[in-house]
């Protein structure tokens, strides 16, 4: 599982920082720009064992206060990427995260995760991030344990847990941005 999920989230990151090059317009992630300032080396997480991901969770499970969504630990990190494992108990807010896709596994437990139609209650959160009470009209997947799904940009999306369990492996893939050159 160490190695799938390594390299997963490796490759991603790799795609995200090709440069692809098409008329006038350059697509490219802020890495892959020559002027852009090295990763911070020192803060980078390359590697996580599969007893650190355990530990990780025991963390969050005691770390998790009565009523709390869920709790996130960071698993790797390679600036700006970050890989989390999110230990969700109970029914989370529905997201949608408006400049990036969300990669996700699921590392134990099950549940549905519901994607699509319109957001109940919306509110923004932060300049990029939506949240809202429900989904009306979506649509929805039994996701467990060794599933993997990936939610586009812009697209509302919930996880419900199945008997107090769903334990995720979650990767933020930030939308190249197009820069007129």
């Amino acid at each position: 599982m160490r190695t799938l999920v390594l390299g997963l989230a490796l490759t991603a990151a790799a795609m995200m920082i090709a440069v692809v090059g098409k008329g006038n317009i350059a697509t490219a992630h802020p890495l892959a720009q020559s002027s852009a300032a090295p990763a911070d080396i020192t803060m980078a997480k390359t590697f996580t064992t599969a007893a650190e991901v355990q530990g990780l969770l025991a963390k969050a499970k005691a770390e998790r206060k009565e009523g709390q969504v869920q709790v996130a630990e960071r698993i790797l990190s390679l600036a700006p990427y970050t890989v989390n494992l999110e230990y969700r108990p109970i029914d989370g807010a529905v997201a949608v995260h408006e400049k990036e896709a969300e990669l996700v596994y699921v590392i134990d437990g099950g549940g549905a995760l519901v994607t699509g139609g319109k957001v109940v209650g919306e509110k923004r959160t932060n300049p990029t991030n939506l949240s809202g009470t429900a989904i009306d009209g979506g649509s929805t997947q039994t996701i467990s344990k060794g599933d993997f799904a990936i939610i586009p940009e812009g697209t509302p999306h919930q996880f419900k847990p199945a008997n107090g369990l769903l334990v995720l492996m979650t990767f933020h893939v930030p939308r190249p941005v197009a820069v007129a050159q």
